[in-house]
């Protein structure tokens, strides 16, 4: 290719990709102008779509891999993560399958931490993490990173993330489950909601110089947080998280069948 020619690729982006285009540009094909030789991956996020997104990219009917060297009249198609459908054998992107299913959340996730915890999910979250330590922290611990931040997930180093589209802590809840496929995961009072550690079963004795009066005479079952030291029993909060829990489950059943 000339240097400083100008060349163009048509492309296509399918399903929730369309939630980072403008509005005139989704779900139909768009010409996008280059110079040089860029790699497939640079040119998807130049148009503000981040590459942790996508699982399957074909460039005139075939596979790609994110390396892939856009070339004058490529036709490009882009497709995000196939829940029902197995693209294995196809997809090229380098990712593999995570055995645990682990998060980090950025700073503006406070209250989908929380919740995820409490639905039993390995959650790290700090109100203080620079997106440099987010980061770090996803790549050393095979985290995948949850935000608000179309910057975190463009960053190469990143190999798993999602971007939150919900600004609404109930419904991101249940977007994140589907889009992972946790339903089945699932598990009430096993994660600390303040620490993220786990917690185990003890004998009140163990606890009762931790409790007031009152609780301690009133309940029997009582749960402690291996980290922090927390200490959870059956009462009123804990029917409201069951409450939540029973509600969340109803919802995401509902979706399923509808």
């Amino acid at each position: 290719m000339a240097a400083g020619t100008a060349y163009k690729a048509l492309f296509r982006f399918y399903e929730e990709l369309n939630d980072f285009l403008p509005a005139g540009h989704r779900k139909k094909d768009k010409t996008y102008t280059f110079k040089g030789n860029p790699a497939v991956k640079d040119s998807i996020e130049a148009q503000n779509v981040p590459h942790t997104e996508v699982d399957l990219i074909v460039v005139n009917g075939n596979p790609v891999d994110f390396n892939y060297k856009l070339r004058d009249g490529d036709r490009v198609s882009v497709y995000p993560v196939f829940e029902t459908l197995d693209i294995r054998p196809a997809i090229k992107t380098g990712r593999k399958p995570l055995r645990v299913t682990k998060f980090i959340l950025d700073v503006h996730l406070g209250k989908l931490a929380r919740l995820l915890r409490m639905t039993g999910f390995d959650t790290m979250y700090r109100n203080d993490y620079e997106d440099a330590e987010i980061i770090r922290i996803g790549e050393e611990e095979t985290r995948i990173i949850l935000t608000r931040d179309r910057g975190i997930l463009k960053n190469s180093r990143v190999t798993r993330g999602y971007f939150i589209r919900s600004q609404k802590p109930w419904e991101q809840i249940k977007e994140v489950i589907n889009r992972f496929q946790l339903q089945d995961d699932i598990k009430f009072l096993c994660r600390c909601i303040k620490c993220n550690s786990p917690i185990e079963s003890v004998e009140k004795k163990e606890v009762a110089h931790m409790l007031k009066a009152g609780t301690a005479n009133i309940y029997s079952r009582f749960f402690k947080c291996r980290g922090c030291g927390n200490i959870y029993w059956q009462g009123s909060h804990f029917n409201r998280m069951a409450g939540y829990m029973k509600r969340l489950q109803t919802e995401l059943r509902s979706k399923q069948s509808g």
